[in-house]
């Protein structure tokens, strides 16, 4: 029989463990994170506090930003457009759509899911070589064998 690779105990129980926390990490529901907007609430808002110019000024501010300002360029909308479509607009419509751009966030959570992905991969990665038993020499002439 061949040789039989002893792995101690720490070993064991940091693999087990990073198994564990990336099942836990997976099961994470992650449409929580990549929805634009919530979900409209089924019980309907009363309308006393609604007021157009307020909820107009609101819509504007996150109009003026950058990242929206070059989104809607992306989309063909001139900002004489967008100003157009938001004057054409229900009270109701334009309340609704101030609630619901309180809960935007422009800039996302900037990749880092996938920085947090690729560290997992990386370190699984480590973890199987030294598994597997494989080594990487490097000779003088730094050619790897």
């Amino acid at each position: 029989m061949g040789k039989m690779l002893q792995i101690p105990v720490f070993t064991q129980t940091m693999i087990w463990t990073l198994v564990v926390m990336t099942l836990l990490i997976g099961w994470y529901p992650s449409e929580v994170r990549a929805m634009l907007a919530p979900p409209v609430s089924t019980m309907p808002e009363p309308a006393l506090g609604s007021n157009r110019a307020a909820d107009l000024q609101k819509i504007q501010r996150v109009l003026e930003s950058k990242v929206v300002q070059q989104r809607l360029e992306d989309f063909g909308l001139t900002p004489d457009e967008v100003t157009a479509r938001l004057t054409r607009l229900s009270d109701d419509q334009l309340h609704q759509m101030a609630t619901q751009v309180d809960a935007l966030i422009p800039g996302g959570d900037a990749g880092l899911g996938i920085v947090i992905a690729l560290l997992v991969i990386a370190i699984l990665a480590v973890i199987l070589v030294y598994l597997l038993g494989h080594r990487i020499v490097v000779t003088k002439e730094g050619e790897s064998k």
